[in-house]
């Protein structure tokens, strides 16, 4: 494999908000880059990064809530790994492994420049995909663990059929409320 850093290959054009910015200004500015995460800074420097699944969890699991009245940063990652421009891809794509991210924010001298991505690396280097195929599914075996210690907890949301939010219980595909249910049987 031949070295090459991230600093060469991360993307230099990312999409961040500031620390007080809503989930509703979050979501509408990933929608309109077209993106699924958003980095949350304050002026250069990383204190979170919000994924479109952090946003999907906090609306199913929090009844009532209000996006624009909830920080992004309230309810985004602030545990992260990082890497350095200087390193060399294959470091990130182990650091990924490890952390199980797809992404990795890139910091010099603690500020935020970059963020390197799986198919940032792919896209130079098409002969890593079986490596990254690995790391995929490491990052989807621990998606399953957490979705399936998820099922324990009752499904919260808004029913299909009339839209209220309630608990709700598959029926035939369906996630429907108690109401809904027994009006069907």
């Amino acid at each position: 494999m031949r070295k090459i850093s991230v600093g060469d290959v991360m993307t230099r054009n990312f999409v961040s908000a500031g620390q007080s910015a809503s989930l509703h200004e979050c979501a509408k500015k990933m929608a309109r880059e077209r993106v699924d995460s958003i980095l949350l800074t304050d002026r250069e420097h990383l204190l979170g990064i919000l994924t479109a699944r952090d946003i999907l969890w906090a609306i199913t699991k929090k009844s009532g809530l209000d996006l624009k009245k909830i920080r992004g940063i309230d309810i985004s990652a602030r545990k992260l790994a990082v890497i350095k421009p200087s390193a060399d891809i294959s470091q990130a794509l182990e650091k990924m492994r490890a952390s199980n991210f797809r992404r990795l924010p890139v910091l010099a001298h603690g500020k935020i420049i970059g963020v390197v991505t799986l198919k940032d690396i792919l896209a130079v280097e098409p002969d890593l995909y079986a490596e990254m195929r690995a790391v995929m599914g490491d990052i989807k075996e621990e998606g399953r663990k957490l979705e399936q210690a998820e099922t324990d907890w009752p499904l919260e949301g808004l029913c299909e059929n009339c839209g209220a939010f309630s608990d709700l219980l598959s029926i035939d595909g369906n996630l429907l409320c108690p109401d809904c249910r027994d009006e069907m049987y």
